[in-house]
């Protein structure tokens, strides 16, 4: 028995059976008279082809590997499959008749052409060797959804002559999906009769249709539910990633549901049939990853020069770094309690301060003061997040599409709720002169014997907040992995409960926060002439 190998189609995999392959498809260089096809018509699949074609080498196969790709597939992509062994061979779409249908169903009755060729359908992957479909007869499929045929993993023997046939019932026929496998249920109308196909006992005389086992169409949804397969785990052939929209070879996957695995080991081992394409890699996504990864850093350091050196023109420095870390130690041995502010009003749910100034002047602060700044630290938040989500590649290792993910979040965070502090924090100063606050008494410049409290802007409080809220939305992303769980629902119920215990937090520090820069903004008045804001 061959070792288990990992088939993966990105659009269509297809076992070509008996003579006349490459009937009606322009295949070139067909060597053999069976083969596996594979439709491709978007560079975005290129990965999972790759992946396929991998797994199928890793069979031992000597049949022939079909892409089958349409004028959207570039041409780098074609060679870099060419590379990978595969035979590239160019086709037309056929349009989808259906007007009500899944934006991604565009170009999937093109799939039809594996009749006049044979089938294997998208986001499936071999575990064992599947050669033994090659027994099959004229038509074998999976009955899923009831009493519904999944055109996930089909085999199909070519006939010029059904393609026709189909061709004149494609805008006929109904089709409850959208797409390709509601026609061919509307086809197949009897489908959900036919026998179990058995390699090992072929049926005389051979059924028009035969049914395939669920070993040859496990279903990861229905993994996700029990977090196990229903059948021998040991003899699965096939999985199928009924996942809708969501491709192994998307980052965030891999977090979510645990076979998608097995699919990238498979993509590790890639070879690099171009240049900077090992391990699926595409060079131009390493060239934006090393971007992303670098710029966030760019960004903070000119923040940080701009906002702290600006006007004093200092340089960061071991010095600076030094007096930092002594100002927090002195802070940590002094055990100075975070800041408290007194609530005006109980019914509040934002408690807000009536800030009393040093010369004895009351301040009072609106009364939507907390609930504007806990507004702008969630809008912050979730536009950070959407906004690292849009700008890392779909394709990268999960890994390195996490680190990202979070690196951005954090960053773009960070410098949107900071502006939005730093605008308090002129409020504040802009305040305080109107009531003609002077900063005069000069125990305000200092923490102790020896020590200055106003050395940096950057206080310890603000710190803790800042470095709370970044620990907690960690901890709530890696708590499933650090446990080891693998159940879904497990998961993103770990995942809500870390999201619940961030929100709360980050409800208490952006008040806090905003509160923290108002009174600094009242005692540095004259910042912009002597030192800047650093939040």
């Amino acid at each position: 028995m061959r070792s288990p190998a990992l088939l993966v189609g990105a659009l269509l995999a297809a076992v070509l059976l008996a003579a006349g392959a490459g009937a009606g498809a322009g295949v070139a260089e067909a060597a053999t008279e069976e083969a596996y096809v594979t439709l491709l018509y978007g560079d975005e699949f290129v990965l999972g082809v790759r992946v396929l074609g991998k797994s199928l080498r890793d069979t031992g196969t000597r049949r022939d590997m079909v892409v089958l790709v349409s004028d959207g597939v570039s041409e780098y992509s074609r060679k870099l499959l060419q590379a990978d062994g595969w035979i590239v061979s160019r086709i037309t779409l056929l349009a989808n008749p259906n007007q009500v249908r899944p934006k991604r169903f565009w170009g999937v009755y093109t799939k039809l052409k594996i009749f006049n060729m044979t089938s294997y359908k998208k986001d499936t992957i071999v575990v064992k060797s599947i050669e033994d479909l090659f027994k099959c007869g004229k038509f074998c499929g999976n009955l899923k959804h009831s009493e519904r045929m999944n055109s996930g993993v089909m085999v199909v023997e070519p006939s010029e002559t059904l393609f026709k046939d189909m061709m004149e019932k494609v805008g006929s026929l109904p089709s409850y999906t959208g797409g390709d496998q509601g026609f061919l249920n509307s086809y197949y109308h009897d489908f959900a009769n036919s026998r179990v196909f058995e390699p090992d006992s072929p049926l005389t005389p051979e059924p028009a249709t035969q049914r395939l086992s669920t070993l040859y169409n496990a279903d990861v949804g229905l993994y996700m539910l029990a977090n196990k397969w229903m059948v021998d785990e040991k003899e699965l052939r096939v999985i199928h990633y009924t996942l809708g929209p969501l491709k192994p070879w998307d980052w965030f996957t891999a977090w979510l549901v645990k076979p998608v695995e097995i699919w990238q080991d498979i993509r590790q081992k890639l070879e690099e049939s171009l240049p900077g394409t090992s391990g699926g890699r595409n060079p131009h996504d390493q060239l934006i990853v090393k971007i992303l990864f670098i710029l966030p850093f760019c960004l903070l350091l000119f923040g940080y020069y701009q906002s702290c050196f600006q006007t004093n023109k200092e340089l960061i420095s071991i010095r600076s770094l030094c007096a930092f870390a002594r100002r927090a130690r002195h802070k940590y041995k002094s055990e100075e309690p975070l800041p408290s502010y007194s609530v005006v009003g109980s019914s509040s749910a934002f408690g807000i301060s009536n800030q009393r100034l040093p010369n004895g002047t009351h301040l009072k602060l609106p009364s939507y003061f907390g609930a504007i700044a806990v507004l702008v630290c969630f809008v912050s938040a979730g536009f950070s997040l959407a906004f690292a989500f849009a700008i890392i590649p779909r394709q990268v290792m999960p890994w390195t599409g996490l680190l990202l993910m979070l690196e951005w979040t954090f960053v773009a965070f960070f410098l949107l709720f900071g502006s939005y502090l730093r605008f308090v924090y002129r409020w504040g100063s802009i305040s305080t002169n109107h009531v003609g606050f002077s900063n005069s008494d000069p125990s305000e410049n200092h923490m102790g014997p020896g020590h200055q409290r106003n050395m940096s802007d950057c206080d310890m409080d603000a710190t803790f907040y800042w470095i709370g809220m970044a620990t907690i939305a960690t901890v709530a992303v890696f708590l499933p992995t650090f446990l080891g769980i693998t159940a879904l629902f497990t998961k993103l119920g770990l995942m809500v409960a870390g999201g619940i215990v961030l929100a709360s937090f980050m409800t208490y520090a952006a008040e806090h926060l905003a509160i923290s820069a108002f009174n600094k903004g009242q005692r540095d008045r004259n910042a912009s002439r002597t030192r800047s804001f650093c939040f």
